[in-house]
């Protein structure tokens, strides 16, 4: 069994990790860089090693670091966890070689699917339905364009390494495209220092629904249902729930079973999620591979809360080589569960990343509500990391009444100190469009619902932060002065 684990990663997911080997005694050790040797992931591990600066590609990106710091605390594993290295097959690979286990899929695995040409090439030998286009062998501009004017308009040009919308360029017509491949090449040459780029059919208005997969190395291999995420801005998700609002129980086991076959076709162990596009809505939509995430996802809790399940606490079991903890048969959907992410952004100027202490956190403790944190009152955010802080995570019999309980926690969820998207994703799960379950992955970025996050008066938020901060005052005292008293401010 695993003795040891290092958490290489920050953050929610860092502490996520750590819980479950704490529910499991296993001992372990974070990692953390110049900008976290505060931060509350450091202080939950047993042991803590510092990696480098605060740049990631000094730190969180270092495998050679990370390695290093699992050889020199005796750790026998390494968690990812997601983002960073958790998709990296030469990180993976590194530490099969190295001895030590990797809480993932096999290093053949991760780069089978971290290519979306190779993946697309195994999921149509698969029989998983794939968006129509092309995967042109010669990579000249002519070439690429000569596919694209058979694929016909509109159509997406996108680039093999990619992810998050990078490298990604919607054509409409063929005067588009003489601008569009070398621009999406560049772009993904920057992003991924690979330039590859094929093309596929242009899905109108399509859901963004993911099935999550888990296999074994004893061959066993189940799906645990569907998530929906296609409330996104700019390619990354907002909200995600499950069950999909769109989704019949006879096109679930279509896409459950077509997920399980592109989980077998790569030779899959451990968690992974088959992401499709899914175009129409009953018995008779269709759904088209869109790419595979190896690893655990951030919204896997509204998953754990459907299914009754434990997934990180699965990872390590099936990482130690047992089998997977459930059959198909034993799983099943329980209510409804609904995730909202948290993030340090001003949804109003373009969702602008926001960097700044937390004067104020106080999270919602109710009955049915989880919330997976990064960072406690004082924590600074980052100018160099992901501005998610935490996740809300709601839970209840019906659709509507996980709506209700989302809303409720998030009113009463306070942060101070720096812009936050709480007014926001109020305003999206008010939305008619959103209560009626009809929202597509362009839903936000047309702006068709209109969505105004409410404003609070700076005075207010001031007297609050006096407020949870500063005692009464004594009878001959005055009030002490919130903008002396508090480095950082924001109004």
């Amino acid at each position: 069994m695993i003795r040891r684990v290092l958490v290489a990663n920050r953050g929610e997911i860092a502490l996520r990790i750590l819980r479950a080997c704490d529910e499991l005694g296993i001992a372990t050790v974070a990692v953390y860089s110049d900008a976290d040797a505060g931060a509350p992931h450091v202080l939950a591990a047993g042991q803590a090693v510092r990696i480098g600066p605060a740049q990631p590609a000094e730190s969180y990106l270092s495998a050679g670091r990370i390695l290093e710091a699992a050889r020199s605390t005796g750790a026998d594993a390494i968690h990812p966890g997601y983002g960073f290295l958790a998709e990296n097959a030469g990180f993976a690979e590194a530490c099969e070689s190295a001895g030590i286990t990797f809480i993932g899929p096999p290093s053949e695995a991760i780069a089978a699917m971290g290519s979306k040409i190779s993946a697309r090439r195994l999921m149509e030998r698969a029989g998983v339905p794939v968006v129509p286009g092309e995967t042109p062998a010669d990579q000249s501009d002519a070439s690429l364009e000569a596919a694209a004017r058979r694929a016909g308009f509109p159509l997406l040009i996108k680039a093999s390494a990619g992810g998050g919308g990078k490298g990604m360029r919607i054509v409409r017509g063929g005067d588009e495209l003489a601008a569009a491949i070398p621009g999406a090449r560049h772009e993904a040459k920057g992003a991924f220092g690979d330039g590859t780029l094929y093309v596929e059919r242009l899905v109108s208005r399509p859901r963004h629904v993911e099935v999550q997969v888990f296999a074994d190395a004893h061959g066993g291999a189940v799906h645990l249902f569907e998530r929906d995420c296609s409330v996104q801005r700019r390619h990354q998700k907002v909200i995600e729930e499950s069950p999909s609002p769109a989704v019949t129980p006879a096109l679930r086991a279509r896409m459950g079973e077509a997920a399980v076959a592109a989980a077998t076709a790569v030779g899959y162990r451990n968690a992974g999620t088959v992401e499709f596009l899914l175009e129409g809505v009953g018995d008779d939509a269709r759904f088209y591979f869109l790419e595979m995430n190896t690893r655990l996802q951030v919204e896997h809790a509204v998953t754990e809360a459907v299914t009754g399940t434990d997934l990180v606490q699965a990872q390590f079991r099936v990482a130690a080589g047992l089998p997977l903890p459930w059959a198909q048969t034993d799983l099943r959907q329980r209510g409804h569960a609904i995730e909202c992410r948290v993030y340090a952004e001003d949804p109003a100027a373009g969702y602008l990343p926001q960097a700044g202490r937390i004067l104020l956190y106080r999270q919602p403790e109710r009955p049915g509500v989880r919330v997976d944190a990064g960072v406690v009152e004082g924590s600074d955010v980052s100018v160099h990391y992901d501005p998610m802080m935490a996740k809300v995570i709601a839970h209840a019999d019906t659709r509507d009444a996980a709506i209700a309980r989302m809303r409720a926690a998030l009113s009463e969820f306070r942060i101070l100190g720096l812009p936050t998207n709480i007014g926001f994703l109020l305003a999206v799960i008010d939305s008619p469009a959103f209560r009626a379950g009809d929202v597509d992955t362009a839903y936000l970025d047309e702006g068709r619902g209109a969505l105004a996050a409410p404003s609070i008066p700076a005075a207010a938020l001031a007297a609050a932060v006096v407020h949870a901060h500063a005692a009464p005052p004594g009878p001959t005292e005055a009030f002490p002065d919130p903008w002396a008293s508090l480095a950082g401010w924001r109004g």
